[in-house]
C-alpha cells in the first residue's frame, strides 16, 4: 500500500489556507514576553511567532495569525515529520499575501519528538499548538512554563489525565499573566456570540433539552509503507487510533459539544450514557476508532443534552443544534430563535478562524490576557467522557471522568513497534 490517501470525501477544518496556500504547499511540497504590551524583542513591537504541528491545520493556523496582526512574523516550525515541516514552510513563504512575513531559517525548521521545546525555545513570543490531539498536553505546558502565550487547537486532550495537566496549565497562564487561546472557533463566531447571548438573557425560557449532530462522510486514510514503524503508521493515520486523537468524537464532534456547554453556561453534566460503534469502519486499517456515537448528558436540573455523530459513507449529512426552553427553540447554525421572542441573527459574520486571533493578539498588546482554559478543558471532557462510556457500555459521571486515572501515552516516543489498540467492545472491553 502506498503513502496515497485512499478516500477523501470531507476537507480540513480549514480546508488548508482556505485553499489558496493549499496550491503552494503542492508545488513546493529565549525571551520569555512580559504582561504588558511591547514588552518583548528588545523594545521592538513585533510578536514572533513559532508553529508547532505544519500539516494543513497548522500552515492555516499561521495564516489566520499573520492576517490577524500586521506586525507579527513566523520564525519557527516544528513537526514529527522532517517533509511535512519543510513543505509547510515552503508553502507559507509562496503565500501572495504573507509569505514574507514568513521568515523561517533552515535551522530554525525542528524535526522529531523534541521538536516542540526547540521551537518555543527559540526565541518566539507566541505558540500556535495544532499537532495531533494527543500532544496537546504536554506542549501546552511546556509552553506556559516557558512563558509563551498560546492558541491550542481543539481538542486539547485525549483523556483524563491529559485534561488535568490542560487545567493545571492554564492556571499557571493565568498566575504569569499570560493568553491561551482556543481553537474552539465557534465562541468567536458573531451570530453564534449573538445567539447564546440571547439564550442567556431567557430568549428561549428556561433550558429543558438540548439536540446537537455531527453526522459526516468518511476522511482520508495515508495507506501504510513497508518503511514505516507501528509508531509512525499510527501517527500518520492518527484519526483512527483513540490514543492520538480521542476518537472522533473528541476530534470533530468537540465543536458540537462546546456549543452546548456554552449554551448551559459551561455548567458540567452530571452523568452520561453513551452507545457506539463501528458499522462501515472495519477494518483494522481504522484502528480502534469507531465510527459512530449516541449520548446524552443528564444535568443538575434534570435537563437532557442528545448528541449524535457519524463519519459513514453515502448516508445523510446532518450538523446542526438546538437549544430548546420553555418559551422557544434557539437554532444555532442558522443563528435564530423561534418562539415568544423570535430573532434571526444579520449582518456580517465575520472569519471566526481569524477573529479567535485577532482576539489572541489583541490581548497580548492590550495587557489584558485572554484564557480560555476551563471551557476548552470542560467541552474536551464532554467528548472523552462519552467516549468512556459508549467504549465501557457503562453510565460515566462527571465526577467520574474528572477523576479517572485513564491515560492513553504510549511507554515512550519513538519509532518502534507499539502495541495496536483493540477496539473496545461495550460490556467486555
Amino acid at each position: 500500500m502506498n503513502n496515497q490517501p485512499i478516500h477523501v470525501s470531507n476537507t480540513s477544518r480549514r480546508t488548508f489556507l482556505k485553499s489558496s496556500t493549499a496550491a503552494a504547499v503542492a508545488t513546493g511540497m529565549a525571551a520569555t514576553l512580559g504582561a504588558a504590551p511591547l514588552a518583548h524583542a528588545a523594545g521592538s513591537d513585533e510578536l514572533k511567532i513559532g508553529i508547532i504541528g505544519c500539516g494543513g491545520r497548522g500552515s492555516g493556523a499561521v495564516i489566520d495569525a499573520l492576517s490577524a496582526d500586521p506586525n507579527c512574523r513566523l520564525t519557527a516550525a516544528g513537526d514529527v515529520f522532517a517533509e511535512v515541516a519543510k513543505a509547510s514552510v515552503a508553502g507559507l513563504k509562496q503565500h501572495p499575501q504573507f509569505g514574507s512575513r514568513v521568515s523561517v531559517d533552515k535551522d530554525h525548521i525542528f524535526v522529531g519528538f523534541d521538536a516542540y521545546k526547540k521551537v518555543i525555545d527559540s526565541g518566539v513570543d507566541v505558540v500556535l499548538l495544532t499537532t495531533t490531539p494527543h500532544f496537546r498536553p504536554m506542549h501546552l505546558k511546556y509552553a506556559v512554563e516557558q512563558g509563551k502565550h498560546v492558541f491550542a487547537e481543539k481538542p486539547v486532550a485525549v483523556d483524563p489525565a491529559g485534561i488535568r495537566s490542560v487545567l493545571a496549565s492554564c492556571q499557571l497562564a493565568k498566575e504569569k499573566g499570560r493568553s491561551v487561546v482556543s481553537g474552539l472557533c465557534y465562541r468567536y463566531h458573531k451570530p453564534k456570540l449573538e445567539a447564546i447571548k440571547r439564550v442567556h438573557d431567557g430568549a428561549v425560557g428556561e433550558i429543558l433539552s438540548l439536540h446537537t449532530s455531527y453526522n459526516t462522510g468518511t476522511l482520508w486514510h495515508r495507506g501504510r509503507k513497508p518503511t514505516w514503524s507501528e509508531m509512525e503508521y499510527q501517527i500518520r493515520n492518527w484519526l483512527y487510533f483513540a490514543w492520538l486523537s480521542g476518537d472522533f468524537i473528541c476530534e470533530q464532534h468537540v465543536h458540537s459539544l462546546d456549543k452546548m456547554a456554552w449554551a448551559m453556561r459551561d455548567e458540567p453534566p452530571v452523568k452520561v450514557s453513551s452507545i457506539g460503534g463501528r458499522q462501515q469502519r472495519t477494518e483494522p486499517l481504522y484502528g480502534n476508532a469507531y465510527d459512530h456515537f449516541a449520548s446524552v448528558f443528564t444535568y443538575k436540573n434534570g435537563a437532557k443534552m442528545f448528541s449524535f455523530c457519524r463519519q459513514q459513507a453515502g448516508c445523510t449529512t446532518d450538523v446542526n443544534d438546538y437549544v430548546m426552553g420553555t418559551q422557544g427553540t434557539a437554532d444555532l447554525m442558522q443563528a435564530r430563535i423561534t418562539g415568544q421572542q423570535p430573532w434571526k441573527f444579520s449582518g456580517p459574520a465575520g472569519n471566526m478562524y481569524r477573529d479567535e486571533h485577532v482576539a489572541l493578539f489583541g490581548s497580548i498588546r492590550s495587557g489584558k490576557p485572554i484564557n480560555n482554559g476551563e471551557y476548552m478543558a470542560h467541552s474536551t471532557m464532554l467528548a472523552i467522557m462519552a467516549r468512556m462510556s459508549a467504549y465501557s457500555g457503562k453510565d460515566v459521571t462527571w465526577a467520574e471522568a474528572m477523576t479517572s486515572p485513564l491515560d492513553l501515552s504510549p511507554p515512550k516516543y519513538e519509532w518502534s513497534d507499539v502495541s495496536v489498540p483493540k477496539v473496545a467492545i461495550p460490556g467486555i472491553g
